[in-house]
């Protein structure tokens, strides 16, 4: 059985995902949505989202693309040379942990090679429109409908309020 492959993300208004290889926002709260929706599943991500966390996460199967043969990151992360490798090989790591979906972690050139393969996107809405360099694919509403929402005030450590948005494929 082949597992349904998800994308994650938090964007502002402005559709803003990155700024110089960072985040651009302070978000505690929606890191702990990230390791909830995360945990246990294997995880796809490029090598410069990799490389802006720096360090496997506990608890996931990361398979970072790249397209340099040498990259080896640490021995408990996989890489894969391109996007369909990727899946190949988190298909299997979900299947040997039983994990019921893929995820996919960004950064941008990976969410606009997979979001028309994707079943689900798991969005955090963030009340900002910072400055960026770094951009996820508009929402086509045609295409994805929303099916849950909640909404998140500001929290003391957070730099803005946000909205946890999931939407499946019409």
């Amino acid at each position: 059985m082949t597992q349904p492959l998800s994308i994650i993300v938090a964007i502002g208004r402005n559709n803003a995902i990155g700024s110089h290889n960072r985040l651009p926002w302070r978000l505690p709260s929606d890191l702990r949505h990230f390791r909830s929706l995360t945990m246990g599943r294997p995880v796809i991500m490029g090598r410069k989202t990799y490389a802006s966390i720096g360090r496997p996460l506990a608890g996931r199967a990361l398979v970072v693309v790249s397209g340099n043969p040498g990259f080896r990151p640490s021995p408990e992360v996989a890489v894969a040379a391109d996007p369909d490798s990727a899946i190949v090989h988190a298909e299997a790591l979900a299947t040997k942990l039983g994990a019921e979906e893929i995820m996919v972690a960004g950064g941008a050139t990976l969410y606009r090679a997979l979001i028309g393969r994707a079943r689900r996107l798991y969005v955090t809405e963030v009340d900002l429109a910072p400055e960026a360099d770094t951009f996820f694919p508009a929402i086509d509403p045609a295409r994805w409908q929303e099916v849950s929402r909640l909404s998140q005030p500001r929290a003391s450590n957070d730099d803005a309020s946000l909205a946890f948005v999931t939407y499946e494929r019409r």
